[in-house]
């Protein structure tokens, strides 16, 4: 760990990627297994973040009927009647776990506009539509306004949309922690590739003790 990739916690913001129902619930239509395992971890994380008054950010997918927002490879099913984090849907909904208090839901239509909704004190959702949450959406300005240069990744799931936001935010020059317990489908050689380029990768346990000393 260096001066430069060194995290600055008081500056942080906790990411949660598509942790939704379509994608984490038993029996659901695009059930990545070991999602729900994670879970725990994950509300450990939001806990303290809201407790500490720091942002929060939950990164959501919504495929629209016709799947003409779809990745190219999922946008034939989706087009035939694959019903996926359908907007309006409960499937696309976050996961109950992830709920701040007095949580009423997600604004799909503001989402798709490229908004970010407002769910809680200094935390919001977004909606990007690729893999990475940076690929034409305005989380970088976001994250310059809001004068956070750490970013802290959970979520669902490591292989696809984990993976690409980092390296996203990697070549923005972030500062970046995986928590390696609170992300789902993660393997040893993608740890090793991570930190490589110099993500932080730290257990929830080691992120609380960070954030909770600050």
């Amino acid at each position: 760990m260096s001066k430069y990739t060194k995290p600055h916690w008081q500056n942080s913001i906790l990411i949660t990627i598509d942790t939704q129902n379509d994608f984490t619930l038993p029996g659901a239509p695009a059930e990545i297994k070991g999602t729900m395992e994670i879970l725990p971890k994950m509300k450990q994380l939001l806990t303290v973040y809201r407790k500490k008054g720091l942002p929060i950010l939950h990164v959501v997918r919504l495929y629209k009927e016709d799947g003409s927002n779809a990745e190219i490879f999922r946008r034939e099913a989706i087009a035939n009647g694959a019903r996926i984090v359908t907007p309006h849907s409960e499937g696309a909904e976050l996961v109950r776990e992830l709920w701040p208090p007095s949580y009423k839901g997600l604004d799909d239509n503001k989402l798709l506009k490229g908004e970010f909704q407002l769910i809680g004190e200094k935390e919001w959702v977004m909606f990007k539509p690729r893999w990475g949450a940076f690929y034409q959406t305005d989380l970088e300005n976001f994250l310059h306004q809001n004068e956070i240069d750490t970013l802290v990744f959970t979520g669902c799931n490591y292989p696809n949309c984990t993976r690409s936001s980092i390296y996203e935010a990697s070549e923005r020059d972030f500062r970046i922690v995986m928590i390696h317990d609170a992300i789902s489908q993660l393997y040893p050689k993608g740890i090793e590739e991570i930190k490589n380029i110099g993500v932080n990768v730290l257990s929830t346990i080691d992120a609380l003790k960070a954030i909770q000393s600050i």
